[in-house]
């Protein structure tokens, strides 16, 4: 049976994104006129990460340009780094562990849509960064993914599954290449 979409009935009503709808309307502001423009202070990005709600330890670096939806679903280790036009879709928890980075234009999308079904509805999944993982530029990394420790997304790759820990994976969808190394 083929069926047909309708959007008209879409009911997003069962999703809730924490904090108050005062506290999200203020993120939102912080988030467009500091983290998704030019804004380069690092120590006053961490504070109002911290000020809302996110965990952040020590040596963040996040660039400009960066986009994060709900900072009270996102924990981050130390020295990480975001590079620009990072976006993190923290519909559900992110976890970013110590010494991750984040190439720029990557997209952490922690919510998609159930294209099975006629209302389309949202179906979001948790995303984790475990310690010395890295996504790269133009990557994407969907919901209940963990990129396991120090393992690697190469550039405009896709992960919509848990990668392993030390592996090179590259592709749409990412599949292993080769073991990490480090010396």
């Amino acid at each position: 049976m083929k069926g047909k979409v309708d959007l008209s009935q879409y009911d997003n009503s069962d999703y809730k994104p924490g904090g108050n709808s005062v506290k999200r309307v203020l993120w939102h502001l912080v988030n467009g006129l500091f983290f998704n423009s030019m804004f380069h202070f690092y120590a006053f990005k961490t504070f109002m990460l911290r000020l809302f709600g996110a965990k952040v330890g020590v040596g963040l670096i996040i660039k400009p340009h960066v986009n994060i939806k709900y900072p009270w679903n996102l924990s981050i280790g130390d020295h990480v780094w975001i590079g620009e036009n990072v976006w993190i879709d923290s519909l559900d928890p992110v976890n970013i562990g110590s010494h991750a980075c984040i190439s720029q234009d990557a997209l952490l999308l922690c919510g998609n849509h159930n294209y099975k079904i006629k209302t389309f509805d949202l179906m979001t999944g948790p995303i984790t960064l475990e310690d010395g993982a890295w996504i790269g530029a133009r990557s994407i990394v969907c919901g209940n993914v963990t990129c396991k420790s120090h393992s690697i997304l190469m550039v405009g790759s896709v992960a919509a599954k848990d990668l392993e820990a030390y592996k090179i994976y590259r592709g749409n969808p990412a599949e292993i290449i080769k073991d990490r190394n480090i010396e």
